[in-house]
């Protein structure tokens, strides 16, 4: 493998030391070295055997689009090509091989039912051409799953269609703007973000066309309701909030914040990415929510994008209702339809259009919908408690060792947030993440939120156990005890990893993302 030209190399501290001999392959025990599919094949050998293709007296159909040069892809025989696929994925960490605690990312296990229930006949194989009447059963998931959602949340309708939480921001962001527009204050061009809200909501409002201002935290990690009122008036058209926030705290003024912007003429976004903490236990509607995606991944256990689109329904509030997008289903007298430009008639005329071309995600609706009824309405809310529960247990376990910002401000949601505060001199959070790796952890979330130095934001969700959770919590601590004492070794790990240390800069200004044939470039040098 030329692992020169990629930059990267096999990490093997121990091996050319003492009496340990140099891999001659990079390879350390079972955990193989893999070399680059274009370096394993080349385009001039395939893994098959063809005959020679008869000469053709008739013009080729393709005319100008016919290739007339190689393609340049790697020909691999079917062992070559499996291999090269299975040692990579042993490279890989998922959810199924151990836990993942990434903060705001609510990266829980995803039960095998869901995936079997998504494979049925009907479900798996659906075609969104199909009429209606042969699609019946689907449309009824799509509006049963509606039905709890809407329900879960105390709001009045939901968009099914948005594809991601950040296409469900831009769902409820549209709406808000059409609701403006029919009001005749189409002028009102400010959409507030609070610090503690998420990266993607003021990229959202920007995207949309709107000015975005920050409102600040308070010092226990909150937003600071007076600031945002003062900063209220005729030129803003909502705020977007995240609750509970990404400091892991609930924003306990909600219902304040709310009836304040409503008086001021301004709707409500709220980021439903978090709600898995309060799923069953709070309706965002009673808080004055006008408009909030929920990520099916992150709350109701779907895959993250499950190898294609993921699905970020939206719920509106009845201010809001009337701009939603289409399609949406309908029960009519026991039959289920799909509302759309041609048919939505008067009771949806003011919708702004829609989000996507079809009807929304059918593999992610059926496993949500899974999810819920397997759990049913007590089961969910004994899941917010559990991610509750224990993301409080990490955060007081942790806090005499760690730096925990905003410990005093009360128990944590679903996520416990720390800081490099007390490491030793020239070290940093990087430096823990990538000490954590040796330990056979994928790291947590870092430098995030933005309004915590050098942050380190850990969500372990309800599906891990006790033990998994005190074997996390070992890990961090004695990373965190090394980075406190100055290890030196901390500056180069991971040493465990089959990759070492990147340079991250470099690679984030000058990614090297194709690949290239050197051979040509050393023909043209000569």
């Amino acid at each position: 493998m030329s692992i020169n030209q990629s930059g990267w190399r096999p990490t093997a501290p121990e091996q050319g030391k003492g009496n340990v001999p140099a891999s001659v392959t990079g390879n350390k025990a079972l955990m193989l070295e893999e070399a680059l599919i274009f370096e394993i094949g080349d385009s001039h050998t395939t893994g098959v055997d063809f005959a020679d293709m008869p000469a053709r007296a008739t013009t080729s159909k393709l005319g100008a689009l016919a290739r007339k040069a190689p393609i340049g892809l790697p020909g691999l025989s079917e062992p070559e090509t499996v291999r090269h696929y299975t040692r990579l994925s042993r490279q890989n960490y998922g959810i199924d091989l151990g836990f993942f605690p990434l903060g705001s990312c609510t990266m829980k296990h995803n039960p095998r039912l869901n995936e079997k229930m998504a494979r049925l006949p009907g479900f798996s194989d659906v075609h969104p051409l199909q009429p209606v009447d042969t699609v019946q059963g689907a449309l009824e998931v799509i509006h049963q799953l509606a039905h709890w959602l809407v329900t879960l949340t105390g709001m009045t309708s939901v968009a099914m269609s948005p594809k991601a939480g950040a296409h469900g921001e831009l769902c409820g962001i549209l709406a808000i703007r059409a609701a403006l527009e029919a009001k005749g204050e189409g002028h009102r061009k400010v959409i507030l973000v609070p610090e503690s809200a998420h990266g993607t909501n003021p990229a959202t409002a920007a995207f949309a066309g709107y000015g975005v201002e920050d409102i600040p935290a308070t010092a226990e990690g909150r937003v600071d309701t007076a600031a945002l009122k003062a900063r209220l008036g005729p030129d803003v058209a909502g705020v977007m909030i995240t609750n509970p926030n990404t400091c892991g705290l609930f924003e306990r003024d909600m219902r304040e914040i709310s009836d304040a912007v409503h008086a001021a003429g301004g709707f409500v976004y709220c980021d439903g990415a978090n709600f898995n903490a309060i799923v069953g236990r709070v309706r965002p509607g009673d808080l004055g929510i006008d408009a909030m995606h929920i990520n099916l991944h992150k709350t109701f256990s779907t895959p993250h994008g499950g190898g294609g689109p993921g699905s970020g329904p939206v719920v509106f509030s009845a201010a809001l209702t009337p701009y939603a997008p289409l399609p949406f289903v309908e029960n009519q007298d026991g039959q289920f339809v799909l509302v759309e430009e041609e048919t939505a008639g008067e009771h949806h005329a003011g919708s702004f259009g829609r989000m996507v071309a079809f009807h929304g995600q059918m593999g992610m609706f059926t496993r949500a919908l899974t999810y819920i009824l397997s759990h049913g309405a007590d089961g969910l809310r004994q899941v917010s408690e559990d991610a509750v529960l224990n993301a409080n247990y990490i955060l007081r376990s942790l806090d005499d060792t760690l730096d925990a910002p905003f410990g005093p401000s009360g128990p944590c949601m679903h996520e416990a947030l720390f800081s490099d505060s007390g490491l030793a001199e020239g070290f940093s959070t990087i430096d823990v993440a990538k000490g954590l790796i040796d330990e056979g952890f994928h790291p947590m979330t870092m430098y995030f939120p933005l309004v915590v130095h050098g942050a380190m934001l850990v969500e372990p969700t309800e599906t891990e156990s006790k033990a998994a959770l005190d074997q996390f919590i070992a890990a961090l601590r004695s990373v965190a005890e090394r980075a406190k004492a100055g290890d030196p070794s901390l500056k180069t790990a991971p040493h465990f990893a089959p990759r070492a240390r990147l340079d991250e800069t470099l690679a984030a200004r000058k990614p090297v993302l194709v690949w290239k044939d050197p051979a040509p470039l050393a023909q043209a040098a000569e």
